[in-house]
């Protein structure tokens, strides 16, 4: 019997497939904070959970040092 392809996108990811899936390597994935399962020896990863991260990555252009957030958010309270 031949492998079956799959018509729907798979719930868990293996490493190898959550990478590409972000389109970085597999040494970068394994550095990002992002929650894997364990299901025996194998580590998954949640499609939702590498979605939630890509989605939560600056825009380039939007970014802002730290100095700057603080500034703007002491600002925002009242605090200067």
């Amino acid at each position: 019997m031949g492998k079956h392809e799959l018509t729907f996108a798979p719930y868990m990811l293996s490493t190898h497939d959550a990478a590409a899936y972000l389109g970085v390597s597999e040494t970068t994935l394994r550095g990002l904070p992002i929650p894997r399962k364990m299901h025996g020896a194998r580590r998954l990863y949640l499609r939702a959970d590498l979605e939630a991260y890509a989605k939560d990555l600056p825009y380039e252009g939007d970014q802002i040092d730290a100095e700057e957030r603080e500034r703007c958010d002491n600002l925002f309270r009242g605090q200067c």
